[in-house]
């Protein structure tokens, strides 16, 4: 098992639990596996406490020492002996003015005392939503919301729609932005905690507790109130189904939460699932949708250390005018065998950038024919890898050979 990392921080929907909120049977065994190893872990969310410790119980993070952060890390809490570790309110006199800016804009507001959900719109199909993410947690309908809330919060979410909420957004941005932090976790909530709180800072004190340093940290998550978590630690991970900003700042993208990517995850970095022996080529061809490769038909066939095969169809995205292969998409293809090799070979620190590619076209293949290339490595450096690529019909006429140089560069 590898032992560089200490701490694996984890967010909870839309990553630890799939879209029902469960964490599947393959995902709680990986992590009280992992657990039992010696790695700890943190679950990071926007959740009040309430709504995690549920999960934590789940975990049996009491047994093994793990943490919750809660509210976007506005609560830490040590849960072998239920230390608060941080804790950080929001001002009381900032409960009219939120309260004001939600109701000019016909939207709900909520907050949370330690087992309840306190609000005006109890009948709210978002609020009784929010109580079911939180394991059903008790809602309580009050008069007077302000008035009802008597001691500072951690978090107050607006709830509604879009538009209204975007306003809200901006305003609140301009004229509290130094004594709040807003995170829009989804369309329809925002989220509103005290200023300078997020997941990263949360991390970066617990590290320090800890004694542990961000290379030491895995984060993984799916949404903005993930990215400075992730932004943060020596391997972020962003879901498959995380936003498009979440999987540009990530060095790993893992499988969606339907389909037990924290569990796909600690397979790969832990227990080595896929080192260099075999590798899901039914997923690797569905992560290259809309792209280049699925517009050229490009279909991965094998991959394995040092080899890679393909197909790509002879067809009017790939064919001349007068009906044979464009030479321009072969060596697109042959780019493409070569990409995919030093991505395998790549450590989790590294990336491959293309750097040359020569080709000589020997023959042709025409419309209706599927091209086959196969790539095999001829230089494998520390900062180069050169590979061969054959490309033939589906007779195995050679058509092209093609030479494919890739730069290997570390992650920034």
């Amino acid at each position: 098992m590898d032992d560089k990392y200490k701490l694996i921080a984890l967010d909870l929907d839309g990553t630890l639990t799939n879209d029902q909120k469960e964490i599947s049977k393959d995902t709680l065994k990986y992590i009280i596996g992992i657990q039992q190893a010696g790695l700890k872990i943190a679950l990071a969310s926007g959740r009040p406490t309430h709504g995690v410790s549920h999960i934590a119980r789940q975990l049996k993070l009491d047994e093994f020492g793990g943490y919750m952060l809660s509210y976007n890390g506005g609560k830490i809490i040590r849960c072998s002996d239920g230390k608060i570790l941080a804790n950080h309110c929001l001002d009381l006199d900032l409960i009219p003015v939120l309260y004001q800016y939600a109701k000019d804009a016909g939207q709900s507001i909520l907050t949370y005392t330690f087992d309840a959900v306190i609000t005006e719109d109890a009948d709210h199909e978002l609020v009784k939503h929010e109580s079911f993410l939180n394991g059903n947690m008790p809602i309580r309908k009050v008069t007077d919301f302000v008035e009802a809330v008597v001691k500072p919060p951690h978090k107050v979410a607006i709830i509604g729609e879009k538009e209204p909420l975007d306003k809200i957004f901006a305003e609140l941005v301009q004229i509290l932005g130094q004594r709040i932090n807003i995170y829009r976790s989804a369309e329809t909530y925002l989220e509103i905690v005290p200023a300078q709180i997020d997941k990263g800072k949360a991390l970066s004190f617990l590290l320090s507790e800890l004694n542990m340093t961000p290379k030491q940290l895995i984060a993984v998550g799916d949404s903005y109130n993930d990215l400075s978590m992730i932004q943060l630690a020596g391997f972020g991970v962003a879901m498959g189904n995380a936003t498009e900003a979440v999987k540009q700042c990530a060095h790993y993208i893992t499988k969606s939460n339907n389909e037990d990517g924290v569990a796909h995850l600690i397979q790969k970095v832990f227990f080595h699932a896929e080192d260099k022996k075999t590798i899901d080529l039914e997923y690797f061809n569905s992560l290259m949708q809309n792209t280049l490769m699925s517009t050229l038909g490009i279909k991965c066939t094998h991959l394995s250390e040092g080899r890679v095969e393909a197909t790509m169809p002879v067809d009017i995205r790939t064919r001349q005018p007068m009906g044979i292969l464009h030479g321009g998409a072969t060596l697109a293809f042959a780019e493409t065998l070569a990409g995919y090799g030093s991505v395998f070979l790549c450590d989790e620190n590294e990336i491959q950038v293309g750097m040359q590619v020569s080709g000589n076209h020997i023959s042709s293949a025409h419309e209706g024919d599927v091209v086959r290339g196969i790539a095999t490595i001829v230089h494998k450096g520390r900062s180069s890898h050169v590979w061969n690529v054959d490309v033939m019909t589906g007779t195995d006429k050679i058509i092209s050979s093609i030479r494919v140089v890739n730069s290997i560069i570390k992650r920034r």
